[in-house]
C-alpha cells in the first residue's frame, strides 16, 4: 500500500515538472509557447489595434436623439462585423459616445474612415437595379402579426418612393428584392403581389427582437447621425507583444520566488503548494481557451492576484496545520484539521471578492470586465487547487512515510 502512495506521488510530481518546464517556455529564444494557448484570444493592448470614440453631432437635418445613436450603433456593428476581428467592442458612453475597439487591425485609420461613413441603404431588383434608396424610405418598425402570431417588419415609403415601390412590385410579382445596407445584402424578400399603397410587411422572423434589429437597419439608412471622431488611440503589434511578454515574464518571475519562499518556510508543505500552484496555473490557461476569454493586460493582472490569493489560501491551511502538529495530533489528523480550521477563513475571503469581481463585471466596461472574469475564474481553480488536490496530496505524502518529521513541515 505504501509502494502504491509512492508511486502515485511521483506521478503527480512528474506531470508538475512537465508544466513547470512548459511554463518557462516563453522565457526560452525560439520555443513556442504551449499549443492551447493558441486558442486565447488576445485583446486590444496585446494584439494591437486601434481604440476609437465617437460622438453623435447634432445638424439641421438630424438632430440627435437616443433613437438616432442605436440606429447609428447598429450601422457600425454591421460595419465592424465584416472586418472579421475577434472580440469587437462596440459600446455606449453616455447618450452621445459610442466607444469602438478593434483588435489585429493593419490600417487604423481606414477602419475608422469606414466606421463613420454615411450609411446607404438600396432596394435592388433580381438584375442587380437600385429602384429605391433609403432616402426614400419613411419608417420601419417590427410588430407581431396578430393573425399568423408571427415577427414582421412593416415598411412605410415616402410619397415618391411608394409610386416607385407600386410600379416595381407591379413588375417583378413573385421575385425577390434585395435590401443592401453598405454594399452588404441584409435580406432578400420575395414579392407576393403588387403593393399600390407604399405599405409592406416582411416576415417570417424567428422572434420579435430578430425583426427589431432589422427594422433598425433599415431605418438607420435614412436616418444617418453625424459621427465625429472624438478620441483614436493606435496600439501597435510590436507594442502589444512587449506587453503580452513582459507581462509573462514578470508573472513566471514572481511564481518562482513565491515558491522558493514556500519551500524554504513550509519545507514539505511549500514543495506541495508549488506542485499544485504549477497544475493551477495550467488549468486556468485551460479554462481561458476553453470559455473563449479574451485576455488583455488587465486580464493577465486578475489573473496573477488570483495566483496571489491561491497562495494566501495555501498560507492559511499550513500556518493552521502547524499549530495542529505542535498541539500533539498525528500527521494526519493534522492535515485534517488544519483544511477545517482554515477552510472558513478562505471560503470568507473568496466569496468576498467573486461578490467585488461581480460588481466590477456588471458595471464594468472593457478591460474592467475582463479582469472581473479571469479574476472569478482564477479564485474558483485556486480554492479547488488549494484545498482538494493539496490536502490530497498532503495526504499521500503522509501515507508514504516518506517525510514524517515535524520540521519537515514547517514545526
Amino acid at each position: 500500500m505504501k509502494w502504491d502512495k509512492i508511486l502515485k506521488l511521483l506521478g503527480i510530481i512528474l506531470v508538475t515538472a512537465v508544466v513547470a518546464v512548459a511554463a518557462v517556455k516563453p522565457l526560452i529564444p525560439g520555443v513556442q509557447w504551449l499549443p492551447f494557448t493558441n486558442l486565447i484570444k488576445q485583446g486590444l493592448d496585446l494584439k494591437g489595434g486601434v481604440h476609437v470614440v465617437l460622438e453623435a453631432m447634432d445638424t439641421p437635418e438630424a438632430p440627435v436623439t437616443a433613437d438616432r445613436v442605436k440606429q447609428a450603433m447598429a450601422i457600425i456593428e454591421n460595419r465592424v462585423d465584416a472586418f472579421g476581428v475577434a472580440e469587437p467592442v462596440v459600446q455606449m458612453e453616455g447618450s452621445r459616445r459610442i466607444i469602438v475597439e478593434l483588435a489585429g487591425i493593419d490600417d487604423p485609420d481606414e477602419a475608422v474612415n469606414n466606421l463613420i461613413k454615411t450609411a446607404y441603404l438600396e432596394f435592388k431588383t433580381e438584375d442587380g437595379t437600385t429602384v429605391l434608396t433609403g432616402r426614400q424610405l419613411k419608417d420601419a418598425a417590427a410588430s407581431i402579426n396578430p393573425q399568423t402570431d408571427q415577427a414582421e417588419v412593416n415598411l412605410e415609403f415616402e410619397p415618391d418612393g411608394a409610386k416607385i415601390f407600386a410600379e416595381v412590385t407591379a413588375q417583378n410579382v413573385g421575385k425577390q428584392l434585395a435590401i443592401v445596407l453598405d454594399g452588404n445584402v441584409i435580406q432578400a424578400p420575395a414579392i407576393r403581389e403588387p403593393i399600390p399603397n407604399g405599405r409592406a410587411q416582411i416576415s417570417p422572423y424567428e422572434s420579435l427582437d430578430e425583426a427589431q434589429n432589422i427594422a433598425i437597419l433599415l431605418r438607420s439608412g435614412s436616418l444617418p447621425v453625424k459621427l465625429e471622431v472624438m478620441e483614436k488611440r493606435t496600439v501597435g503589434p510590436t507594442l502589444g507583444a512587449d506587453s503580452l511578454d513582459k507581462s509573462i515574464k514578470a508573472g513566471v518571475a514572481g511564481l518562482i520566488a513565491i515558491l522558493i519562499f514556500m519551500i524554504v518556510y513550509y519545507r514539505v508543505p511549500g514543495l506541495v503548494a508549488g506542485m499544485c500552484l504549477s497544475i493551477y496555473a495550467l488549468l486556468m490557461l485551460i479554462a481561458s481557451a476553453a470559455l473563449e476569454v479574451t485576455m488583455t493586460l488587465p486580464g493577465v493582472a486578475g489573473f496573477l492576484l488570483s495566483l496571489g490569493m491561491a497562495v494566501d489560501a495555501n498560507i492559511i491551511i499550513y500556518e493552521r496545520l502547524k499549530e495542529e502538529i505542535k498541539s500533539g495530533k498525528t500527521l494526519r489528523s493534522a492535515i485534517d484539521a488544519g483544511f477545517k480550521r482554515g477552510f472558513v477563513a478562505i471560503l470568507d475571503s473568496n466569496v468576498t471578492t467573486l461578490i467585488a469581481a461581480a460588481v466590477l463585471y456588471y458595471f464594468g466596461t472593457g478591460p474592467i470586465k475582463g479582469f472581473a472574469l479571469t479574476l472569478s475564474i482564477g479564485i474558483l481553480l485556486s480554492m479547488f487547487t488549494a484545498i482538494t488536490m493539496t490536502r490530497w496530496i498532503l495526504h499521500l505524502v503522509a501515507a508514504s512515510n516518506l517525510a514524517r518529521s515535524n520540521k519537515l513541515y514547517g514545526a
